[in-house]
């Protein structure tokens, strides 16, 4: 695990340097650099596999090549002997970061398709004069990308190692930040600055001779298998996870892993014991004041622990902390940020022991549990029912009496409009609320609308199938975006690398044949992944409701943290930038008619973007 940065032009003595010293935090053992008149590559290394002699910049038998990585390759053994029986030489001992240069040499720019991990490589090819930058499938590493056209092109794991570049400007996207109040994250490829970009999961970017160009190497495809049983689909997830988490447990270093109390930390959990020979180390979170639901995870996590005898800790948060952490918080993302940030309480937890955690993160997105997974096939069939008057099957009548809505909720959800529109109302505010919020200044910059951007990603689904059309959009966007971005970041705060074994490419790609009535069905979600690891958690922690690994926040921004909020939003305060109606946020914290609900969500949302822009824009 690194933090990687550079750029393709001039060079400029001191500003690699400068640029690598901003993601110290992402790698405390170590430095490289190598820098040449047309290119420069750096990175900060938190050294997990081969610690001796694994330093980066790496390079191939002539020195042609040079590549900085951020990540992990889990299959480098299996790659490592196969290269060198095609010749390549190695100087590591055990890097994976050396497959890298070899796997370009051996298979050019198709070289990512032999890769099981998580990664985010830049390499440069001194022959060619070529820049190559490559991210893993699922967008579990960052990369950053800022375009010079005609002189060069600026790259880095987070946006303030860009920043750092003279030539890089941090004026906002104004566009990219009015998703953000919708979403709570900005959606790739933008970023929360005009200059910088980001590269797409599964893409690969090559800058040549003052030309880029952008590609997909992997993209997610749903090809359902009408025929496929439960039982062998559960048999194959099972057999998946366990090779997943075998091989994301291949390390140098001492590791540990997140326990929630939930389904997904408790498998990864379980099949860890049960392929390791000590202990496994185990973190969990436990809040003051907390709801009956987070209560409930450290009673069912304490459980996980005992039945595998684990070396379980935990963490009390309070309402009281906040405060002093969201300056953190903010400085980790760079861009505004108002999705969980549990992440960083439990990893500050687990830096003390470990610099390797595993998650379970993934899990929702491939195999269904979110509002939107559940409303899915209901509202298809309500649709279909208005119609064309074909009748709603036991099933999905029985799916409809679980979400507790009546015909008149469903009239009114598919009168919204198609997919994207119901999708809006799950969100925090659709477009319409936005406008309202907006200033008359913020919305004659903004020329996008967040439902048309949904729209596009549901019309690239390439599947019929209700459920999986969902999944499909949330592997693309929430998973990335905002799940992977904060385990990413918060993690890496404080010099800690999580793997997430769901997110195995050859478990994500056999979840895509998987048709969408197995993965949810009239027993409750996740049905097919709770049979796949029955026997390996325990019973009680598979059949309880979920909570998912949140933090109170939207309830302390109501209660404790009331005063906290009124300060930052304070009508001084929002005028140096003017780009909400002060009107507006002043109702929403005097909790006013009219306003719309989640109260909790957007003054949340509001304070990280104020906060963010006093940081980085004020």
């Amino acid at each position: 695990m690194c933090g990687i940065a550079g750029f393709a032009g001039t060079e400029r003595p001191g500003l690699l340097s400068r640029m690598v010293a901003t993601l110290e935090h992402r790698g405390p053992d170590s430095a490289g650099h190598w820098e040449s008149p047309q290119a420069s590559l750096g990175m900060r290394r938190l050294a997990i596999v081969d610690p001796a002699t694994g330093q980066q910049p790496v390079y191939n038998e002539d020195r042609s090549l040079v590549c900085v990585f951020n990540g992990e390759i889990y299959n480098h053994v299996e790659l490592r002997e196969q290269l060198i029986a095609q010749g390549h030489q190695f100087r590591t001992h055990h890097s994976d970061t050396e497959t890298l240069v070899h796997l370009y040499e051996q298979y050019g720019l198709d070289f990512p398709n032999q890769l099981n991990g998580m990664f985010a490589i830049a390499i440069w090819d001194t022959r060619a004069e070529r820049l190559i930058l490559v991210r893993d499938r699922a967008g579990i590493k960052p990369l950053y990308i800022a375009e010079q056209p005609g002189r060069g092109l600026v790259f880095g794991s987070e946006p303030k190692a860009l920043l750092a570049h003279p030539d890089v400007s941090s004026a906002p996207d104004f566009n990219a930040l009015a998703h953000y109040f919708t979403l709570k994250n900005i959606p790739a490829p933008q970023s929360a600055f005009a200059a910088i970009g980001q590269v797409l999961p599964g893409e690969l970017v090559v800058w040549e001779k003052g030309r880029l160009e952008r590609k997909r190497w992997w993209t997610l495809r749903y090809s359902e298998d009408p025929q496929m049983e439960i039982e062998d689909a559960a048999a194959e997830i099972r057999r998946l996870l366990f090779d997943s988490v075998r091989l994301q447990m291949a390390m140098d270093v001492p590791f540990g892993a997140y326990l929630s109390g939930g389904v997904d930390s408790s498998t990864v959990v379980g099949i860890m014991a049960q392929l390791h020979d000590h202990p496994v180390r185990t973190y969990t979170l436990v809040y003051e004041d907390g709801s009956a639901g987070k209560s409930a995870d450290q009673q069912f996590a304490r459980e996980v622990a005992a039945m595998y005898g684990t070396d379980h800790h935990e963490r009390l948060v309070t309402a009281a902390e906040l405060p002093d952490a969201i300056d953190a918080v903010v400085a980790s993302f760079d861009e505004p940020f108002s999705g969980v940030i549990s992440t960083f309480f439990v990893t500050e937890l687990i830096s003390r022991d470990v610099k390797v955690a595993l998650s379970g993160d993934g899990a929702d997105e491939l195999f269904a549990s979110y509002r939107a997974h559940r409303l899915a096939r209901p509202l298809a069939a309500w649709r279909r029912y208005r119609g064309s008057g074909q009748p709603v099957s036991n099933e999905e009548q029985a799916l409809i009496a679980e979400l507790r809505l009546s015909p008149e909720d469903l009239d009114g959800l598919i009168g919204r409009g198609g997919e994207a529109a119901v999708r809006m109302e799950q969100y925090l505010i659709d477009d319409r609320a936005k406008a309202a919020l907006f200033s008359p200044k913020m919305r004659a910059e903004v020329t996008v609308s967040t439902e048309a951007l949904t729209e596009r990603q549901y019309a690239a689904a390439g599947t019929q199938d209700p459920l999986n059309r969902a999944l499909f959009v949330d592997f693309n966007t929430l998973l990335p975006d905002q799940v992977l971005a904060f385990v990413d970041r918060l993690s890496m705060a404080h010099s800690v690398e999580v793997r997430p074994p769901f997110l195995d490419h050859r478990l994500i790609e056999f979840a895509a044949t998987i048709p969408g009535h197995l993965k949810i069905n009239q027993n409750g979600v996740k049905q097919l992944l709770k049979r796949a690891v029955r026997g390996i958690i325990p019973d009680a922690v598979i059949d309880r409701p979920k909570e998912g690994f949140l933090m109170p926040t939207s309830h302390w921004i109501l209660e404790k943290l009331l005063p906290y909020a009124r300060d930052r939003l304070a009508p001084q305060r929002l005028a140096a930038h003017g780009l909400f109606d002060p009107a507006y946020v002043a109702a929403l914290l005097d909790d006013a008619q009219g306003v719309g609900g989640r109260r909790g969500d957007r003054l949340w949302n509001l304070l990280m973007f104020q906060l963010w822009w006093e940081r980085y824009q004020g």
